[in-house]
């Protein structure tokens, strides 16, 4: 597995100007961040600041852009942002913004370009695994084709377009993603739309912030065009960077050679979804580990449980205290089997939310101000139990945090097999001193 040093700014960097489909002014401040945060979005003008992680779960449908949303803060038309930044190889980078998209500026990525430069990427002493598919994945819908092959070393991008209306374009370009490719070949090239889209995207509300200095418009005989263009095929060099910019939605430095014809945000997204399965299939089966994980010896440092009571043999994610994924693998040498439907062996379903109760325990008790504290489990809502788990079955679960505080928290928990639910509920905890009665405690 192959990994470099995670980068972040030197220094902040900012650029305002209107969004290309509100309209909306935005002020944009790039902040340099920790390692292991990520690209995170932060709203500044709403209450409490929400943060958008730029990760493909929190990817919303937008028509004409890519946009993420988190609970009611959104920001869109990332794209352009995040293709800098995935070319300049930042992995964490706080992006505060005072509106909902980002601002347009002149179409293209050179303005991002260019304030990353003055912002100086720096390396942090974290490393960050690097990504590449085991096996060829592809994404096919009518005529349009996404193909991600395996790749020893670096990013290779190539892109067909080919436009019947207003008239016949097909344009092909190609590209080994580095910055300085990146930032000359690439980043200058505009956003644009056909002639006849233009009244349709009035009509739906959206383009109110474009104009003939941030957006070409694809005329139906083409007169006025070339004398315009900053590259030949400037058309499909900007699909080239919209790509870059949703393979960003992976979260993880991509070695791959991705080749797309005629695609758009939405089969790019649904390409970065394969790629996302294929990454989590190889951590689940402990090809790649991530960076987040804890493997048996450092779950016994945080839970007291130990043999034949521990039910968690990894945990294959963390994200921050919001979201624990684990793995807990059912073996027919299991005590409890011995007398539990022996003939039948099936797992206690009460042994498979201790299973999740314990994932939410290591969640819960990874925040510093609780270290010696014990997370007590007090009570569970919403219980559905949907099917048996049996010898062989692997069990993935899933907690994510809804309510946390110093003397407890909430969580949602799930635990599946193949991908089939079998339990679910809601778990309350209070974290208390490990030699606390706790007898007379609420949460």
């Amino acid at each position: 597995m192959k990994e470099r040093a995670q980068k972040t700014l030197h220094q902040p960097v900012e650029l305002s100007g209107v969004g290309l489909h509100t309209g909306v002014e935005a002020a944009v401040r790039l902040l340099p961040t920790d390692p292991d945060t990520g690209i995170v979005f932060r709203r500044t003008d709403l209450p409490g600041h929400p943060e958008v992680p730029a990760r493909l779960d929190y990817r919303c449908e937008r028509r004409r852009c890519t946009a993420l949303r988190n609970g009611k803060a959104e920001v869109q038309t990332v794209e352009h942002l995040l293709a800098a930044l995935h070319a300049f190889e930042l992995d964490n980078v706080v992006v505060e913004i005072s509106g909902p998209e980002v601002p347009g500026l002149d179409g293209s990525s050179l303005p991002f370009v260019e304030a990353l430069r003055s912002g100086r990427v720096t390396e942090q002493k974290a490393t960050q695994n690097i990504f590449t598919p085991a096996r060829a994945l592809h994404f096919r819908h009518g005529d349009i084709t996404l193909v991600a092959l395996p790749r020893e070393e670096g990013l290779h991008l190539s892109y067909t377009l080919s436009y019947d209306r207003p008239r016949s374009i097909q344009q092909t370009c190609s590209l080994e993603v580095t910055p300085d490719s990146f930032a000359t070949e690439i980043a200058p090239a505009r956003t644009f739309v056909t002639e006849e889209e233009v009244p349709q995207l009035r009509e739906a509300g959206l383009g109110k912030g474009a104009g003939e200095d941030n957006t070409l418009v694809i005329s139906s005989d083409g007169e006025q065009d070339a004398a315009g263009l900053r590259f030949s095929d400037e058309y499909a060099r900007h699909k080239l960077l919209d790509l870059l910019g949703d393979l960003c939605l992976l979260g993880r430095p991509l070695h791959a050679q991705i080749m797309a014809y005629r695609s758009g945000h939405e089969a790019n997204a649904a390409l970065v979804q394969k790629l996302w399965g294929e990454m989590h299939r190889q951590e689940d089966l402990g090809y790649i580990s991530r960076r987040t994980g804890f493997d048996i010896h450092e779950i016994m440092r945080v839970l007291p449980h130990r043999y034949p009571f521990l039910l968690v043999d990894r945990v294959v994610e963390i994200e921050g205290f919001k979201r624990a994924v684990g793995l807990k693998n059912v073996t027919i040498n299991e005590p409890f089997f011995m007398g539990h439907y022996p003939g039948t062996p099936i797992m206690p379903a009460v042994l498979t939310l201790e299973s999740l109760a314990q994932l939410a325990g290591i969640l819960l008790l990874r925040k510093l101000e609780y270290s010696g504290k014990v997370a007590v489990f007090l009570g569970m809502d919403k219980v559905r139990l949907r099917r048996a788990v049996v010898p062989g079955d692997q069990l993935r679960l899933i907690v994510e945090t809804l309510r946390l505080s110093k003397r407890g928290g909430k969580v949602r928990a799930r635990a599946t097999v193949r991908d089939h639910l079998v339990a679910e509920a809601e778990m309350k905890f209070m974290l208390v001193d490990s030699a606390s009665n706790v007898e007379d405690e609420e949460l």
